[in-house]
């Protein structure tokens, strides 16, 4: 009679288990607390599987055919925590389509057909840490789009459409602290496109379009401690542009145009330790902007169009006494004048240099 009775219990949970599972998912379940993990990935869903288990906690529906998020449609699992929507067809979510998900803490939209988000779309997700948009056709971010998400730390939203950056369009955002921005199309920022960042710690504009960054945008970013602006146009980088960057650790302005730096553009920087400024067009740098450094441990100079007369001398001698790792030494040529073409700056002496007329 006991068996009979164990066996009854366990062939129940084991139905109810089933019961609560999609037929084309494999449900998965953890215990203390009890939570079901539910696997539909690349199971050729056009649509959210109904019957899913009221404690799931963990949905993956990546590599789908989803075309759209519908509305309450993660009313039936409230103890959900991550979501995982990556690759599928999405091109619309209803502005109700996360209500009820307070809970959720990741969720993944990488690589679908989005070109925008509902007003408020985001704003029942009190405690999103992760949202993940790269990869859709994005081309306005709106304030009101990140209203509500007083928690979110990680925002993902690279290769989108943007072309222009607004003001305020990241203030909901207080706990923010990476922002990827790279592979879009970014033209113009406004100088009051990142107020209320303050606690952000890595911004990447990568792959952009940028040709000048107005004064002081970078200010209210107290926390930074990596900028990446590497692969744009930029034709000169000011004090004034990197005033306020007191944390900043590492600066990448890689393969831009840059032709002439000023010698108190890292001035107020104190805490710069590394800085690459590899593949631009600068022919000469004062060798005297990097004694106010103290931080300083790498540099990367190379790929540029150094002009070897004597207004390379301070560089020169600085790099002679200092103890930076520079880019590969041998990596630093100069292209004019042509006497010395592809000569290395390492082999240069300061007393034969020339002064251009």
């Amino acid at each position: 009679m006991q068996y009979s009775l164990c066996l009854m219990l366990v062939t129940l949970w084991v139905s109810q288990t089933v019961e609560t599972c999609p037929d084309v998912c494999k449900c998965s379940r953890k215990s203390g607390p009890e939570k079901s993990e539910v696997n539909c990935h690349k199971r050729g869903l056009y649509s959210f599987p109904s019957n899913l288990p009221p404690d799931a906690w963990i949905l993956d529906l990546g590599e789908n055919g989803i075309v759209e998020v519908k509305a309450n449609a993660l009313r039936a699992v409230p103890k959900i925590e991550s979501v995982n929507l990556e690759r599928n067809s999405i091109k619309s979510i209803h502005p109700q389509a996360f209500a009820g998900a307070k809970q959720l803490m990741l969720l993944n939209l990488y690589g679908n057909q989005i070109t925008n988000i509902s007003p408020r779309g985001f704003q029942d997700l009190l405690n999103l840490r992760f949202l993940m948009l790269g990869q859709n056709q994005i081309s306005i971010l709106k304030a009101e789009m990140f209203a509500g998400m007083r928690n979110l730390s990680d925002l993902d939203l690279p290769l989108n459409a943007l072309t222009t950056l607004a003001s305020h369009v990241f203030k909901p955002l207080i706990t923010l602290r990476v922002l990827d921005l790279s592979l879009n199309r970014i033209q113009r920022i406004s100088p009051r496109a990142f107020t209320g960042l303050k606690q952000l710690m890595f911004l990447n504009l990568d792959n952009n379009s940028l040709k000048t960054i107005p004064p002081k945008t970078f200010k209210p970013l107290q926390s930074l401690e990596m900028l990446v602006l590497d692969n744009n146009l930029l034709s000169t980088l000011s004090t004034s542009v990197l005033d306020g960057l007191s944390n900043l650790q590492e600066l990448y302005v890689r393969n831009n145009e840059l032709g002439h730096l000023s010698p108190d553009v890292f001035r107020n920087i104190p805490k710069l330790s590394q800085l690459a400024l590899s593949g631009n067009r600068l022919k000469t740098l004062d060798g005297n902007m990097f004694i106010h450094m103290p931080e300083l441990k790498k540099l990367y100079l190379h790929d540029n169009q150094w002009q070897c007369d004597c207004n390379i001398s301070s560089l020169l001698q600085w790099m002679e006494q200092t103890k930076v790792t520079l880019s590969p030494r041998d990596a630093l040529r100069c292209v004019s004048p042509p006497e010395l073409r592809n000569k290395s700056l390492r082999s240069l002496q300061t007393s034969k240099l020339l002064c251009s007329a």
